[in-house]
């Protein structure tokens, strides 16, 4: 698919990144899921949170700032990988409208990962206050409304983030949660069923962070928006909000396992860097035009 620039020992090495970026991603939802999970058994360990919830809580653990550096650099791997892999199209999703909108999708993924793993660096190092889960949706939601035609934006947004979860919910029921996975056949059912539940459980939590957001546009307030952490903690509010939390907090935790299982059996084409760079020259020229 790319011309084969490098030599197969760096390619190999590139490999190697994208998939500690897997792990790390895992790591974080197997935290988020299983403190979840905790909180609605009420075991009085858990926490109801996200991303940032389940970094703090590895800062006062033994070797927590070594913890947090080591996913942080993961998640920075993640980040790369997403970006890079998007412009190149490492993973073959087209130039066709529903491939480009993919592609753009794994970008911003890779921006949020990114973020995450600044986060994690603050906390291993101590430096800079770190806010709540929701606090980076209300700041952009805020900045977003500020601007022309912004509470339409932020509905778009919502309605983006609205759909994804609903496909993430049906790749769940019935979508091919193995495609680029070659997992041994005597872990092909298990690696399945993570996958199965962990998109379930991300679509169901997506599509509350859209519905908050289509709430924000439609008040014009960015204090409705919400993000991970938020989504989960409406859920516990809802009748019977302990047995709603526990299980998608069940399947946020498969979600980071089958992470774990795309870093170890994923198939990862690692992009070529000559091509990176003429993607990011390309479209540098395309903005400026």
């Amino acid at each position: 698919m790319h011309a084969a620039v490098l030599n197969p020992s760096r390619r190999l090495s590139l490999e190697h990144f994208a998939r500690a970026g897997f792990a790390a991603r895992g790591a974080v939802y197997i935290l988020v899921g299983a403190l979840a999970l905790l909180a609605a058994i009420g075991s009085g360990m858990g926490d109801v949170g996200g991303g940032k919830s389940a970094l703090k809580s590895l800062v006062t653990q033994p070797f927590g700032a070594i913890l947090l550096g080591a996913v942080g650099l993961g998640l920075v791997f993640f980040a790369a990988w997403r970006i890079v892999s998007a412009l190149v199209d490492a993973d073959d999703h087209g130039s066709s409208a529903k491939g480009l909108f993919t592609r753009v999708l794994h970008a911003l993924s890779g921006l949020v990962n990114g973020a995450l793993a600044l986060t994690a660096f603050h906390l291993a190092l101590g430096t800079g206050a770190v806010g709540g889960d929701d606090d980076s949706a209300k700041d952009w939601t805020a900045w977003l409304l500020t601007q022309p035609f912004g509470r339409w934006l932020v509905g778009a947004v919502g309605l983006a983030i609205l759909g994804g979860g609903a496909y993430h919910v049906w790749k769940g029921w019935k979508g091919d949660v193995m495609k680029r996975l070659h997992a041994p056949p005597a872990r092909r059912d298990l690696a399945r069923m993570l996958g199965r539940l962990g998109y379930a459980a991300r679509g169901v939590t997506f599509g509350m962070i859209g519905a908050f957001l289509i709430v924000a546009a439609i008040r014009v307030d960015s204090r409705e928006a919400k993000g991970l952490g938020g989504a989960l903690e409406a859920l516990e509010e809802q009748p019977y909000g302990w047995a709603l939390l526990a299980i998608v907090a069940a399947g946020l935790a498969a979600f980071g396992a089958f992470c774990v299982v795309q870093a170890l059996w994923r198939r990862i084409d690692a992009p070529d860097i000559d091509d990176a760079r003429r993607a990011v020259d390309d479209l540098t020229a395309k903005v400026r035009s």
